[in-house]
């Protein structure tokens, strides 16, 4: 009676166990689907490139959005870490990894950009 008591209780355990390896990896799958759709994002725009954007009255439309994205992923391909990325007649200045700009004008207000190891004209 005892042994089969333990049999018992051992397989309620296994079973327990794998109940909460099955939902460790559902939730390992749904982390990573969620990390994989942030890092599906195009471009991000920092809170100082925002306020340009609205402060110049600058609107980017999406395709030049996609542009742009376009643009960093071939800055992204040279090695570039900070690039000047020439769409139309806006300029952004983008820092590659995070694939967020970082500043935006319009090219017919200033012509000096620093910071930058590259450009690209998308």
């Amino acid at each position: 009676m005892i042994n089969n008591m333990h049999l018992a209780k051992v397989g309620a355990a296994q079973l327990e166990t794998t109940t909460r390896k099955t939902e460790n990896s559902e939730a390992s799958i749904n982390f990573r689907d969620i990390l994989g759709s942030k890092m599906e994002t195009p471009v991000h725009f920092s809170k100082h490139a925002s306020l340009r954007l609205n402060d110049r009255n600058i609107n980017l439309s999406g395709e030049q959005i996609d542009r742009v994205t376009d643009g960093i992923s071939k800055a992204n391909e040279k090695g570039i870490r900070d690039s000047l990325v020439l769409v139309d007649d806006v300029a952004l200045v983008v820092n590659v990894k995070s694939r967020t700009v970082i500043t935006a004008i319009s090219q017919a207000q200033e012509n000096i950009f620093s910071n930058i190891d590259g450009a690209v004209i998308v």
